[in-house]
């Protein structure tokens, strides 16, 4: 993720007895946290695609479309 100053966030999954997020929403609430306003960017590199949380999350701050590459770096989406 990208911020509108130009910070960049990097994330992985968090998966917990209490507590689970993907590696979207983690670095959504990194950004958050570090007083972002909104999103110009985000990339996610997985062998799956996002969930329309991910989505979500990234759209809530403005992101217009979730990049996704796989894990050899073949852009997906």
């Amino acid at each position: 993720m990208r911020d509108e100053t130009g910070r960049t966030y990097a994330a992985t999954n968090v998966a917990l007895e209490a507590l689970t997020l993907s590696a979207v929403q983690v670095a959504v609430a990194m950004a958050i946290s570090s007083g972002a306003r909104s999103l110009e960017a985000a990339a996610l590199v997985s062998e799956g695609g996002p969930s329309s949380a991910d989505e979500a999350a990234a759209a809530e701050l403005g992101v217009k479309a979730l990049l996704v590459a796989g894990p050899d770096g073949t852009v997906r989406g």
